[in-house]
């Protein structure tokens, strides 16, 4: 294929992606969204545009659109016309009002997700769990970073606070003040793959951004002494290229992690109670009174954190009522469209 027409690797084009743009007849040349902003997106069709003052800017119009995407301009490049399936997406429940149904995709075609956390403040175990239901049922690999190592004389109380409800996910102490545990997160980056950095608002993500990409590209802001928090600097998300091979995706700060439709993300989230429940008497046990419940034994044990069990029976009850709100909006939409018919 003649190079004009392929699509740059440098941005994280694969083979599985080749196939779904050759499935739709390889129309024009796929490009990767930068950034999106209000009914506009900004497109990279090679490393180069990412250095380019004016790259390629287009119309959504009625495209659902996420930075990541790979998608295909019109013929005149005016418009969106082709969203590639997405290999990968972190998606949330977006803020509503009322009864509105809608999802709300974070960033698009991410190989890791890195949960960030941060040093200066207590540990937020529920938070984490919350993340890692989204993080597993986006399709990317989790990762748990702890920004702000240089603000602690001793990590490890805090690693392995996270560390306890990560399960087997890999928790990383940097540091992107001091330049510090930087070359880990750049492995993962290895093969052009896109790493997307998502968390609360103020914990280290701009800083250990511009630690990355070795430049100053994300505006930070000053730590208040108070609770050791930086204020809220990143405003919309956006791809960017990492030195050497990769790119990352920094996001806004999260503040409400609010569940979207899961598939099998709170089961690899809570697979230790899950595993648990497996040993009970009773299939339908539901870790209450029941005779013979190896959840209540283990906690009774002390080897299973209570809360772990209540902040489980908190998302599959979220979970729920979300598949309900689902089903209200279709019937909604059904009624509408048979009136209109």
């Amino acid at each position: 294929m003649h190079p004009a027409t392929q699509p740059d690797l440098a941005l994280g084009w694969n083979a599985s992606l080749q196939s779904v743009w050759e499935a739709l007849g390889a129309p024009g040349v796929p490009a990767r969204v930068a950034r999106v902003d209000r009914g506009w997106s900004t497109l990279w069709r090679s490393a180069a545009d990412a250095l380019s003052d004016d790259p390629l800017r287009v119309r959504n119009i009625t495209a659902d659109v996420a930075v990541g995407d790979w998608v295909v301009a019109s013929a005149d490049g005016e418009t969106v016309d082709h969203v590639l399936d997405r290999q990968s997406a972190f998606v949330r429940r977006a803020s509503f009002e009322g009864d509105r149904f809608e999802a709300d995709t974070l960033a698009a075609n991410i190989d890791v997700v890195f949960l960030v956390h941060a040093f200066g403040t207590p540990p937020n175990q529920r938070r984490l769990e919350r993340e890692l239901v989204l993080a597993f049922d986006s399709g990317a690999t989790p990762v748990v970073v702890l920004t702000k190592a240089d603000a602690t004389d001793d990590p490890e109380p805090t690693r392995a606070e996270l560390a306890a409800v990560a399960l087997g996910v890999p928790v990383l102490v940097v540091s992107g003040r001091a330049r510090t545990g930087l070359d880990a997160i750049r492995g993962y980056a290895a093969g052009n793959r896109t790493l997307a950095f998502l968390g609360a608002s103020g914990v280290g993500k701009s800083t250990l951004v511009n630690a990355l990409l070795d430049e100053a590209v994300m505006d930070t802001g000053e730590v208040r002494e108070a609770d050791q928090r930086g204020r809220h600097t990143t405003v919309a998300a956006q791809l960017l290229t990492l030195p050497g091979s990769g790119l990352l995706i920094d996001t806004p700060g999260v503040r409400a992690v609010s569940l979207w439709l899961s598939g099998e993300g709170i089961e690899r989230a809570f697979a230790d109670v899950f595993d648990l429940s497996e040993q009970c008497r009773f299939r339908d046990c539901k870790h209450d009174r029941e005779p013979g419940c190896a959840v209540q034994a283990a906690i009774e044990a002390g080897e299973l954190d209570p809360a772990r069990l209540t902040s489980l029976e908190r998302l599959v009850a979220e979970e729920a009522a979300l598949e309900a709100e689902q089903t209200r909006f279709l019937r909604r939409g059904d009624r509408r469209r048979s009136a209109r018919s």
